[in-house]
């Protein structure tokens, strides 16, 4: 069967691809850039049952050349963390140009993943999501909705702020809503349920709650996590953090941006637990416990195998400002730091020590200095350095990583292209490349700045002593880093 995927480049998109490939289906993917699609990921074989198209569906125009021979669509849209204040009208645009297409295609069901809506008083968040609802229900299409909680999986959003938090904190002060219920579900079942339901005409036109074993509170979320990670921790709940104090709090301690912050917290009051149960009977799966949810999220993080990020969706202004446009670094009007530095190790291992850059590997040189740059972005409302990284050894066209964005990531020719995501009076890019000097291999690593006026220039003569520091050091730590060999004891 052919199958159009909205969202294959996001958190559960790029999840789900894979799996409807191995069940034979054929997959149109709607994306708004093919340069963020990641071919590398698949199969010759696969590839034969892959088509990606491109188009928008905040702009009705782009998607007139979308192929419409499809059998049943995936609507995994969301702009939760697009950075709009105005979120909920964008889902409402992008639902109803979604129908368009569907009307003039030859669609026999559409399966949308919703969150639960059971509340009578419901955030803007999970309204938002329940309008969206509606008006996919207004095509002649069949429409399966799937009505999840918060899911946890490595990478997505619930289980990198949890993370943070309990990691972080030995003693929590926390807002009052950390005592409201909720009902997670592992990644494992989502994927499950998705899948269960396509082509199933008992779940046409139907609406079904998902969650896990588990019905905890966000405290015991949070206490369930530090025993999974034998961490001992003290959470004191408070009446007086207003939602503003709750979400800057929120903000600041963890790796989410101040929007998506307010908008968690701002759903955080409504309980978010099935009604029933029906959709077992027609999907049966083995819910997993929210304890085995977490030690799944482990396993595949030791395993260097996290898929997906919830910090890697491009937020609206980052594509309003086409930020792959920026893949040709500008050379004129610029401001240019640039350092040549010999190879002292092997091109493989230098190039596998430079695809470790950031995250908990830090910047080889003054991750000090780094910190405080993250430090003073976040208390300018930018990401800071919190968000990390998708996997501590993998890099890919759209990842986060910390607060760049990776342009280009081509391991085979030792090119890593980074663009800045931090605040800025200006553009930046830092780029690193194998290159050849005087017949000697070397590491080319540029750093270069395109200012916005006279403040832009004058940030960049502040910055200098700084970057006399690091950006040297940087350079001839990865050129001459060493990998490190794991000892093996002898019989």
């Amino acid at each position: 069967m052919k199958i159009l995927l909205t969202g294959s480049t996001g958190y559960i998109g790029r999840r789900l691809l894979p799996v409807l490939l191995a069940d034979g289906h054929e997959i149109v993917c709607l994306i708004r850039d093919k340069r963020r699609f990641d071919w590398a990921d698949f199969s010759e074989q696969e590839l034969r049952h892959l088509q990606v198209v491109e188009g928008d569906l905040t702009q009705p125009s782009s998607l007139r050349e979308v192929p419409v021979d499809f059998d049943a669509a995936y609507y995994l849209v969301h702009s939760m963390s697009s950075g709009s204040s105005n979120f909920a009208t964008l889902e409402s645009d992008s639902a109803h140009s979604f129908v368009d297409l569907i009307h003039r295609s030859q669609a026999r069901q559409v399966i949308y993943l919703s969150g639960i809506v059971n509340d009578v008083h419901l955030s803007h968040h999970l309204e938002s999501r329940r309008q969206v609802e509606e008006i996919l229900k207004t095509s002649r299409v069949p429409v399966t909705v799937l009505r999840a909680a918060i899911i946890i999986g490595s990478g997505s959003a619930s289980f990198e702020i949890i993370r943070d938090l309990v990691e972080k904190l030995p003693i929590m002060i926390a807002p009052r809503w950390l005592n409201t219920r909720c009902q997670p579900i592992g990644i494992r079942n989502v994927m499950e349920y998705l899948r269960g339901v396509l082509f199933n005409p008992e779940t046409y036109d139907q609406n079904f709650d998902i969650g896990g074993a588990d019905i905890l509170t966000y405290k015991e979320m949070l206490m369930n996590y530090a025993a999974v990670r034998n961490l001992r921790r003290s959470i004191i709940t408070v009446p007086v953090l207003t939602p503003r104090l709750s979400s800057l709090w929120l903000y600041l301690v963890t790796s989410t941006s101040i929007s998506l912050a307010r908008t968690l917290v701002d759903s955080m009051k409504n309980e978010v637990i099935c009604n029933d149960n029906r959709i077992q009977r027609l999907v049966p799966v083995r819910v997993l416990s929210y304890q085995e949810a977490l030690k799944l999220a482990f396993e595949k993080i030791s395993q260097r195998n996290v898929i997906s990020s919830w910090k890697d969706s491009i937020s609206l202004d980052t594509l309003d400002g086409g930020f792959l446009n920026n893949i040709r670094v500008p050379e004129h009007g610029v401001l240019v730091d640039q350092r040549i530095q010999p190879l002292m190790q092997p091109v493989t291992e230098v190039v596998d020590t430079l695809w470790r850059i950031g995250g908990n590997t830090g910047w080889y040189y003054g991750n000090w200095m780094w910190r405080i740059r993250g430090i003073l972005d976040k208390l300018v409302g930018g990401v800071g350095l919190r968000r990390g990284r998708r996997s501590e050894v993998d890099l890919k066209t759209g990842d986060a990583l910390d607060f760049w964005r990776v342009l280009i990531a081509d391991k085979e020719h030792g090119r890593l292209l980074l663009f800045a995501e931090m605040k800025l009076p200006g553009e930046a890019w830092l780029e690193f490349k194998i290159d050849t000097d005087s017949g000697r291999q070397v590491l080319q690593q540029t750093a270069t700045f395109r200012p916005l006026g006279l403040w832009g220039r004058l940030y960049w003569y502040l910055m200098l002593p700084f970057h006399g520091l690091i950006f040297p050091n940087m350079a001839r730590a990865i050129a001459t880093h060493k990998k490190k060999v794991a000892a093996v004891a002898l019989p």
